[in-house]
């Protein structure tokens, strides 16, 4: 009964400091739990329609086809915090990946990564108090988190690294 108690609370505790916690919207309204990605590495990236990395969306999709059967996932999270460069609507964000770069990875809806709008997601992704690892600062559109098979935040990569990065591949297929 004890050691039942004791694996309960250190489940607790890990779901507590991992993404696995948390229950978001997709660009089409649905329920999106990142509970169902345990055992999953997962590459979390804040995107824009009207900057100039957003043709990173093509690269994020091919990582999404090439490395998605093992057991990896890229997460997208639209957000107009940076020069006002995603103005659209949850559908217009939808039609413009699909149209343009052929996203069908997992798109949520848009939401603030910054300031006192910031999203709960990302309050996780860059507060150590809240993630156990560390603090971070998204700096632009495009920076990409990214999260291991428990849920933990591993690594933050900078909004101009390629999806395809060497470093990026090494992560994903160590």
């Amino acid at each position: 009964m004890v050691a039942l108690m004791v694996t309960t609370l250190h489940a607790q505790r890990s779901m507590e400091n991992s993404l696995h916690q948390f229950t978001v919207e997709t660009l089409e309204g649905e329920t999106f739990d990142f509970s169902s990605l345990k055992g999953k590495k997962v590459m979390v990236v804040n995107t824009a329609s009207k900057c100039g990395l957003t043709p990173q969306y093509k690269d994020l999709q091919a990582l999404y086809e090439q490395y998605g059967a093992e057991n990896f996932v890229v997460v997208g999270f639209p957000a107009n915090d940076f020069l006002a460069q995603e103005p659209g609507t949850n559908e217009e964000i939808g039609a413009f990946c699909e149209r343009n770069y052929g996203v069908s990875f997992p798109m949520m809806a848009k939401i603030g990564v910054k300031g006192k709008d910031m999203h709960p997601v990302y309050a996780f992704l860059t507060q150590k108090e809240k993630n156990g690892v560390m603090d971070s600062k998204v700096t632009w559109n495009f920076q990409k988190y990214l999260i291991n098979q428990d849920g933990l935040v591993e690594k933050v990569i900078s909004p101009r690294t390629s999806p395809v990065d060497p470093e990026i591949i090494e992560w994903i297929t160590k």
